[in-house]
């Protein structure tokens, strides 16, 4: 469960999330794991990485970083991530670090990179290149970042294939990067792609302007139960017949990442009635 950040989490949502995937028919291993619970797990990768010379402090807040990128001359080689941190303060004395400390700026801790290029091949996307940039393993509250957190629990708990949306491909080279710096093999990974509005934004539960519905709760209140809603994303991913029920257990077996789409799908599309 990924519930970093105490003050944003919910376990009425928590709740709600696991009765979701009850619902779908979808089950799991054992306790559920609290990302909170792990925080000692996630600084004794930081102190390790500190050790070697990994990790420097960072008094950047999004704004000026976003303006330095903006204002650069030219745009970063290779593919890298939206929002690259672009080295402002790798190199800072410690004059430097002490003046900015004095006034009242606590740093976030990143990853001391050396314009490490690694690849993955997709099972959707295929063959994938990325710069890896000085991405923040912790935030300047102290709080582990979710490159950070995200990789050591996918090792804790022997993940071997990891399935996810195509916006965090371009994140997968730090986390391949960080495997490698801890020691880890890598798992396979799956970027599928969203379901997005018409005007092709992806839906995010942060923004308030989407007027439809969402959750499966919603979407029942307009007459996609549980099984409907399975049966959609089934069709969708081309593992059904339109209208077919299916079950989860039947999908497992029918899985082909051959056969998933390589477009994004309009939730209008998904969902008609929605």
């Amino acid at each position: 469960m990924e519930d970093l950040d105490r003050v944003t989490s919910s376990s009425t949502w928590e709740h709600r999330q696991l009765a979701d995937l009850v619902d779908l028919g979808l089950h799991w291993d054992g306790e559920v794991v609290r990302q909170s619970d792990r925080f000692d797990r996630y600084r004794a990768v930081l102190d390790e990485l500190s050790a070697g010379g990994r990790v420097y402090p960072c008094y950047c807040t999004r704004r000026e970083i976003r303006a330095e990128i903006d204002n650069a001359s030219q745009a970063p080689h290779g593919s890298t991530p939206d929002g690259a941190y672009p080295g402002t303060c790798r190199d800072l004395t410690a004059r430097q670090r002490a003046d900015r400390e004095r006034a009242g700026r606590p740093p976030a801790l990143r990853l001391r990179t050396h314009g490490d290029e690694l690849s993955l091949t997709d099972m959707i996307a295929g063959p994938y290149t990325g710069v890896v940039d000085d991405f923040v393993l912790a935030r300047s509250d102290g709080i582990p970042a979710y490159n950070l957190a995200v990789v050591i629990d996918d090792i804790a708990q022997d993940v071997t294939q990891v399935v996810r949306g195509d916006d965090l491909l371009s994140s997968t080279p730090r986390h391949l990067l960080l495997q490698r710096l801890v020691g880890a093999s890598h798992p396979m990974y799956c970027h599928v792609p969203l379901v997005v509005e018409a005007d092709g934004t992806r839906l995010a539960k942060r923004d308030h302007t989407i007027r439809r519905a969402l959750t499966l709760q919603d979407l029942a209140g307009v007459g996609y139960g549980a099984s409907k809603v399975l049966s959609a994303l089934a069709g969708s991913l081309n593992l059904a017949e339109a209208g077919e029920p299916v079950s989860a257990e039947q999908l497992v077996d029918r899985f082909d990442s051959s056969l998933v789409p390589r477009q994004p799908i309009q939730i209008d599309d998904l969902f008609p009635a929605a």
